[in-house]
Formats: structure tokens, sequence, C-alpha cells
């Protein structure tokens, strides 16, 4: 049995029909010499022979008596792949916004908790003769990060599958009692709170630190910009349980070249790309705010090495200067805002909490979240952030599933009350995949926003080389 962290189990409670909270990608494959139902039957047979590489493929959870605490995590009696990985069919004619309007139905469905929190959607079908891949795993069980080191328990890096060695453990499922649980909540909230109290030193000393160099500075102006509110736009209200999703690739080479002629990172232009499109979307709606929107970006608390299938992230407030006209000064403005966000993020590393006392957390933050959509809270709360925007690097080479080979690696992410829309970029096999995931209550048609990331993208590559520059 494994508890859960506090910020795993947040992504439990905050889960209500109209915010999944699970993560996911879709991808295209080269489809080896087989028709789909047959390679249905490879790719069961191959996860069945791989369940024991990761333990996101075999737990579940276990939740504790009414919901006193946080649940944990215990290994499932069976894992049965015909009920993991699935075969869809497109309807004629099978054209890619099909797929991605299928997709997005699956997305919006929250997954069911009775098994491991995990599936798998084959999809055939499309006009184009490729097969499609769906995949969604629940963020309680991985971040970010940790999801790339799954899918290489899943994936091999050659068409023909890798030898796994066989698991020799017997397949045992966990039960715990009533009294099990109980001992195993009162254990691990105590172990949260000493942990807790003993980090208040620590925080001082930083918070400290940070104050009082602050003041040295004489940046109390900066300060304070620093904690405003994002403007109030469109994307910003209480949504649905409808979903969109919308698709991008862009060379990585040329993101890259981009990044290295204006001496920003590869993160600062698709901030760039995301701010691009912001404005014309929105200037084209009349919903342009005069103050620059703000992105929350997803930072990775991960050690070097470490591939824990569990959430090492916090959330930073970046600003996306959406009120500078220039592409050239706006890249460079989102480039020095970057810098001071992950400046900030370092400082306070020692000191982000990612576990927390539990007693009580299910009914509170359970609660909390069902009110806050009912209310509608979100239209009338002023937004921390417009959006989410993250990037994750992936492979830099092709990958494999049981055979196929996968040609993209679009990730789809999650949408939140007031964050209605989320874009998401990984890196694969030499382009940078792009995932558009929205609310239809924040953004109608977010295909048309992603052609405003293609336009947005070309206008930084066209730009000049700056003066003084030898990039």
């Amino acid at each position: 049995m494994k508890p859960l962290s506090g910020l795993d189990a947040l992504f439990l409670h905050l889960e209500t029909p109209e915010t999944p909270m699970h993560v996911g990608a879709l991808h295209l494959l080269a489809l080896p010499a087989a028709d789909a139902r047959t390679y249905l039957g490879a790719v069961r047979r191959h996860v069945a022979g791989r369940l024991h590489l990761s333990p996101v493929f075999t737990r579940r959870l276990a939740s504790m008596p009414l919901a006193l605490a946080n649940p944990v995590w215990v290994r499932a009696d069976a894992v049965d792949p015909r009920r993991h990985v699935r075969l869809l069919r497109l309807p004629a004619p099978g054209s890619f916004a099909q797929l991605e309007a299928t997709v997005a139905r699956l997305h919006a469905r929250p997954l069911e908790r009775d098994r491991p929190l995990w599936r798998l959607y084959l999809i055939e079908g499309l006009a184009s003769g490729e097969l499609a891949l769906y995949t969604k795993i629940h963020h309680a069980t991985l971040d970010g990060a940790a999801s790339v080191a799954f899918a290489h328990a899943l994936l091999d890096t050659a068409p023909l599958p890798r030898a796994v060695p066989a698991n020799v453990q017997p397949v045992q499922g966990e039960h715990p009692g009533i009294g099990q649980l109980l001992g195993i909540a009162v254990k691990v909230a105590a172990g949260q709170a000493m942990r807790a109290v003993k980090q208040l030193p620590e925080f001082a000393r930083v918070l400290t630190g940070l104050v009082a160099r602050s003041a040295a500075a004489g940046a109390r102006a900066v300060r304070g910009a620093s904690f405003r509110f994002a403007p109030r736009t469109p994307l910003n209200v209480s949504i649905g349980r409808v979903r969109a999703i919308a698709t991008l690739s862009i060379p990585l080479a040329a993101v890259a070249r981009v990044a290295e002629r204006h001496q920003v990172t590869v993160n600062d232009v698709v901030l760039a790309v995301v701010s691009g499109a912001l404005r014309r979307h929105l200037a084209a709606r009349g919903g342009l705010p005069a103050e620059p929107m703000v992105a929350a970006v997803p930072v990775s608390l991960r050690e070097p090495g470490n591939t824990e299938a569990t959430t090492l992230a916090t959330m930073s407030r970046m600003s996306l200067a959406t009120d500078v006209a220039d592409p050239l000064a706006r890249l460079h403005a989102i480039h020095a805002g970057s810098a001071r966000a992950k400046s900030l993020t370092r400082e306070l590393r020692s000191v982000i909490p990612t576990d927390f006392p539990s007693l009580g957390m299910p009914w509170l933050f359970g609660a909390a979240a069902a009110l806050y959509g009912r209310a509608r809270l979100a239209d009338r709360i002023p937004p921390l952030a417009n959006l989410v925007v993250s990037n994750f690097p992936g492979a830099s080479s092709p990958l494999y599933l049981a055979g196929a080979r996968l040609l993209t690696w679009w990730p789809l992410s999650i949408v939140e009350h007031g964050l209605g829309v989320n874009v998401t970029a990984q890196s694969y096999a030499g382009s940078l995949d792009f995932g558009v995931v929205a609310a239809r209550d924040a953004l109608r048609d977010p295909t048309a926003f992603a052609d405003e990331m293609r336009d947005a993208f070309a206008e930084l590559r066209a730009l000049p080389r700056q003066a003084g520059t030898t990039a």
C-alpha cells in the first residue's frame, strides 16, 4: 500500500463531472502489416506482458472510511487489458476534425475509480489510413515528467519490442480492512504534520531573505506588480462538460533557431507563440485586455533522475506581455518575466509543499470544488491566471507500440473553472507538438486558435536577428 501525497490527492478531491482531472495524449501510428483488430490483440498482449514495469498499470484506489483522509494506492487483483485497451471506429469520411471531436468527447469523461486509472483507445477509420492512439491517465497518478517515464515502460525504441523479463512475483491484490486503513490515516497524518512543522523555520528563513533583498533593491513597485490578478477575459469563466481540442506541430529545429537567434529559451518561444495567438484571437473578437495576460506554468520540482509515479511540481505565474504590440519586444518581455518567475521558484523550491496534512481534506476540498462550480464563482472572482501553458521534453527519437511507430505526440491536459484553456507542448522526434484543450464555454474554436499559434510562430520566425547578437 502507498499513501497518496497531499498534492496527488488534490487532483481527486477537486474532480467533478465538469472538471475531470486526467491528462493524456493523441498519437498517429504507422500501423504494421495488420488490420486494426489484429493490432488491437497485439497491443493487449503487449500491455499484459508489461504490467509489472510500472505501478501505474496495477494500482487502484482504496478509500478511507467516511472519507476521513486521503485514499491509498493498493495493488489490484488483476488487470484485464480488454477493459483498458479499446478499439473505436470513426464514421465516414474519417476526417481529422472527426478524430479531434471524438478524442474531445473521450477526454471529457472522468475515469472510473474502481480500477487502475488509465485507458488506451485505438481509433481506426481515418481517411489518411493511419491508426490513432488516445491515452488518458489520472493526474493523481503522475505528472507530466513522470508520464514520460511511464510511456517508456510501455513503448520501445525499435519496431521489434525489447525483451522484458517476466514478472516472477505472484499477482495478489491488496484489500485492507477498516482498522488497517484508519491506522494508515493516523500514521500518515502525523507524519505530514511533523514534516510541516519542521519546515516552518526554513519557510521563515527563505521568506525573510526574499523580503530583505527586495527591500534593499527598492523593488516595491515590482513586488506589487507581481501579485496583481490577471485581467478578466472570455477564457476565465465557469465551464461545463463539453470539450474541444486542436493539435499543432512545429519543427523543433525551427523553434530552437528562433530561440538561439534572439538569445531566449525554447520555453520563451512557446509562451510567445501562445501570446501572439491570444492577441490575434481576442483582438478579432473585441476581448483583448489592456493589461498583460498571465499564464499559469507548471514547474517541475523533481531532482534529476527521479521518475517516481507521483506529482512533483508547482505552478508559476508568468506574464505573456499581450499588451506589447511589437513581436520582438513581446518576446524579450516574456523572456525577462520568465527569468524572474524561475528565479523566485528556485528561491522557494525548498519550501514549496507537495504533501500536507490530509485529515478531513476529502470533505473540505470536495465540497469546495462542488460549491465553486455550482455557484459559478469563477465568473465573479478575479482570475489569478488566464490559461495554462506547459512545455515538457520528450523522446528525441521515434518510439513504437507493439511494432507500430508513433508519428506524433500531441499532449492533452486539464481545464478548470476560471481556466478554460490549456496549451501543452511536448518535443518528440524532431517536432514540437502542441495540444490545445478547451472548454466550449471558454473557447469555441480551438482549431482557429491553433491556426493563430501557427501564424504567431511564423511571425517570430520572420523576425530579423537583433542587432549586436552573434546567434
